[in-house]
């Protein structure tokens, strides 16, 4: 078609051009995928500056930020102009004049070949840092001819630079170039930048500033003003210099500026958001199917994620937190002094130190390095160290070696905290630990723990759905249960907290609030641990849990999160509701992208529910409840207020729980140390009640005393359906023999209830009967008619009685 053509010149040029458009076309479109990716329309009229995402409070508190690229953008009149006009001056001085492509400096590029400087403009610099037009994934098949790749990758920037300018304007140019530019230390942008150099807002940088930062563009790490402040300062009196140069500084001023020093001034972005957190990592994982759904990165994508949290009520926790772990930690070095706290449940000593080294995989490197040298590898071991190590009074800077650092931190205690609104599944308060920067376990959501006794109320929930009422009685006395253990009989004789028996008929809600060990056993052999584990299941107990005997005395691992689950579930009228930890979604406009609700699904009868919220309050309310240490707090029992709770303690007082009820919400909090041979050597020191009981006094003491927190005293909300079980039935009030020891192994406490009439209404007063020798005090025998026990029961009753009552007397006649 070019023969029609008769003028030669004309004909050449137009096949010049023709070449040159197909050229174009084909690199536009990646031909063959020869040329590699080029931004399509739609990329350039919607650019990604990949700013991360921001999390905030349900109360819209920024306190997180997740990014590859730490920036967070501008617009153009939230720059000082001196910003603009030194990287004018420095970078492109006929910015405004061309079109993208300055080609009187191509030309100066061509014929100087480079020496003379470079002919790249802000809006291809703009392209190749917004659409990554050097990274490998953006390059075809061609890359590996050296020469043809470096012509292609240098016109898709031409290409990219004009439809820029076709669809921006100058300054929208020159601020995306603002945002989007590294100023080293994973520094991105202007704004950015500002604060982490200046402690400052772009806006408010003064002349000098802006020319040490355009300055570093050239090289971020040459001249880094951190790491090389002569070269920052002789790089910014260049770009002042380019300033005067253009006109856009005075000599005068040029004189006056060059000689002030760099005046660095280190900042954050905001209070809390540029760090790691229990809370963002939680939330990265929470939202990590949500990203892949919906093709989302939740790192460049810059969404605002708002989570459930209470900015207040958080504060309140992590501030109980560190009051309480604190004292606990004192307790615990107190309690071993020099001793190693590492036994394990027969009473032997444990070389934690020495199982962890070899659990490092390092060991397993320098064995094969040194097979028949040991003590080489225990060298290396003991090889001291500078490091900085966790301390309650601050990160401290000392010379370990690694055997060092594992006993210090094989002592350390922590915990896991999580709050929870039941009807609107929101979490309020999540604690993953006592420092994230030490331990990025989190103890919520990934740490899986005996649960002790808070997994009683699951066997007296079994006994409600199979028909039992809160006043059933059953006797606390020695219990010998069979089980079949891979075709095997065996005996589980489940022993009570201080390793004694009363004999004393109890109600279920008494049983319960007193924990019980030998009661609740009998009830979980009368209603089957199957059934245990199933109503556990369904009320939110996700882990898998092992159906045997011990089951409601909490022999399985699970996570707090769970916990906090499950006993929702009771207050929330037996409907269980999954708990959410992001509230909605938005983009950098605040447009809506997603927002979230809750699962639910009722899984008991709201008459069942509302039995097991009322024998929850027994806790405080029945004779010796294991939640009565709360009254140490009086703060927490104004107008009313009724809390109900649940305490637990593993064997050995490995690790402490208390589950905690208030009418608005669910608290869950975990005690103890990382390393499960480490503990504390009795219930006094280590029970649920003397350890994780007081976080949640002292976190609802301050929501409480806080009328803007939202949440205030009160009553737990009345029965919405008719009861038919009989569940008022006060329990007698018990005199304490004070001159026997109390063992307090699981879940005993000291402390007394205070005579008020919203506790409990005494109806008639019996002593307490203790399985234990050498009373100095005569114990009377309770009422046979409130006692029901068997023969063989009665035997052995009497046998104690009269050997005590010879005792007595043999420290009648010995007394002077």
């Amino acid at each position: 078609m070019f023969k029609e053509i008769k003028n030669k010149y004309l004909r050449y040029s137009i096949i010049v051009l023709f070449f040159i458009i197909i050229f174009f076309s084909a690199l536009q479109l990646n031909f063959l995928w020869l040329f590699g990716y080029s931004p399509s329309v739609r990329d350039i009229k919607a650019p990604t500056l990949r700013v991360g995402s921001e999390l905030y409070t349900a109360d819209g508190k920024l306190i997180g930020r997740y990014f590859k690229e730490n920036r967070t953008p501008v617009n153009y009149n939230e720059i000082a102009p001196s910003v603009v006009q030194a990287l004018v001056a420095t970078e492109d001085v006929r910015f405004y004049k061309h079109w993208g492509i300055d080609v009187q400096a191509v030309g100066r590029a061509v014929v100087g070949l480079g020496k003379d400087g470079g002919a790249s403009t802000i809006t291809q610099q703009l392209a190749k840092n917004l659409y990554r037009t050097r990274y490998n994934k953006s390059q075809g098949l061609l890359i590996k001819i050296p020469l043809v790749r470096t012509l292609i990758v240098k016109l898709k920037e031409w290409m990219t630079a004009v439809k820029l300018e076709s669809n921006y304007s100058k300054n929208d140019i020159i601020t995306m170039y603002l945002n989007t530019v590294s100023f080293g230390n994973n520094t991105y942008g202007i704004k950015t930048a500002s604060r982490i150099y200046f402690d400052k807002e772009a806006k408010d940088l003064s002349t000098t500033d802006a020319a040490m930062l355009v300055g570093m563009l050239k090289g971020t790490t040459l001249y880094n003003p951190t790491k090389n402040p002569a070269k920052a300062l002789e790089r910014r009196n260049v770009v002042l210099a380019q300033m005067n140069k253009y006109k856009y500084l005075s000599k005068d001023s040029l004189t006056e500026l060059s000689k002030e020093p760099i005046k660095l001034k280190e900042g954050k972005m905001q209070d809390g958001s540029d760090g790691d957190s229990y809370l963002r990592a939680a939330v990265a994982k929470y939202l990590e199917k949500w990203c892949t759904d919906n093709g989302y990165d939740l790192y460049e994508d810059g969404l605002k994620i708002y989570t459930t949290i209470d900015s207040k009520l958080q504060k309140y926790a992590e501030d109980a937190v560190a009051d309480q772990m604190r004292i606990l930690q004192r307790r615990f070095y107190s309690v071993w002094g020099n001793e190693d706290p590492w036994y394990d449940s027969e009473k032997q000593k444990v070389d934690y130190p020495d199982r962890a080294m070899k659990n490092l995989p390092i060991y397993a490197l320098l064995q094969k390095k040194f097979p028949n040298n040991p003590d080489s590898v225990t060298a290396y071991f003991n090889k001291k160290k500078r490091m900085q190590i966790f301390t309650y009074k601050g990160d401290r800077d000392t010379s370990f070696s690694t055997l060092d650092s594992i006993r210090y931190y094989g002592k350390i205690m922590n915990t896991g905290m999580m709050t929870m609104e039941p009807a609107s599944g929101k979490i309020k308060v999540w604690v993953g630990g006592i420092d994230h920067k030490f331990f990025k376990y989190d103890h919520v959501n990934q740490s899986k723990r005996q649960a002790g006794s808070t997994f009683k109320p699951f066997a007296y929930l079994t006994a409600l759905e199979q028909g039992m009422s809160p006043c059933d009685k059953f006797t606390d006395k020695p219990v010998k249960i069979a089980y079949q253990d891979k075709g095997q009989t065996k005996y589980w004789e489940p022993k009570n907290a201080d390793y004694s028996v009363s004999y004393r008929e109890m109600s279920l809600r008494w049983a319960m609030a007193k924990s019980v060990n030998t009661i609740t056993a009998q009830v979980t052999e009368k209603v089957g641990w199957d059934n245990v584990v199933k109503y556990a299941h369904e009320c939110g107990i996700d882990s898998h849990l092992e159906s045997v005997p011990s089951v409601s005395l909490g022999s399985n691992d699970v996570t707090v999160y769970e916990m906090v689950k499950a006993y929702a579930t009771f207050m929330n009228k037996g409907i269980k509701t999954d708990p959410i930890l992001v509230e909605k979604i938005t983009d950098q406009d605040n447009n809506v992208i997603d927002e979230f609700k809750p699962k639910t699904k009722r899984v008991l009868t709201e008459e069942i529910a509302w039995l097991m919220t009322y024998m929850f309050r027994g806790g405080m309310e029945e004779p010796e409840g294991t939640s009565q240490a709360l009254w140490e707090w009086p703060d927490l029992f104004r107008k009313n207020n009724q809390i109900g709770g649940k305490t637990g303690t593993s064997s050995d007082y490995v690790d402490a729980w208390y589950m905690g009820l208030t009418k608005d919400l669910v608290t869950g909090v975990w005690v103890g140390c990382d390393e499960r041979t480490a503990h504390f050597k009795n219930g006094e020191q280590g029970e649920g009640s003397r350890t994780a009981l007081p976080i949640f006094a002292k976190f609802m003491e301050k929501v409480y005393l806080d009328p803007s927190s939202g949440y205030t005293y009160g009553p737990f909300p009345k029965a919405t359906v008719n009861i038919t079980r009989t569940y008022n039935c006060p329990s007698p009030r018990i005199i304490r023999d004070t001159t026997s020891t109390d063992s307090l192994a699981v879940d005993s406490t000291d402390f007394t209830v205070p005579e008020t009439p919203e506790t409990v209404i005494p109806v008639t007063v019996e002593p307490e009967v203790k399985k234990e020798e050498n009373k100095t005090e005569p114990v009377q025998t309770p009422p046979a008619a409130t006692v029901p026990l068997t023969k063989k029961e009665e035997r052995e009753l009497r046998r104690k009685q009269r050997q005590e009552e010879k005792e007595r007397k043999k420290n009648e006649n010995n007394q002077p």
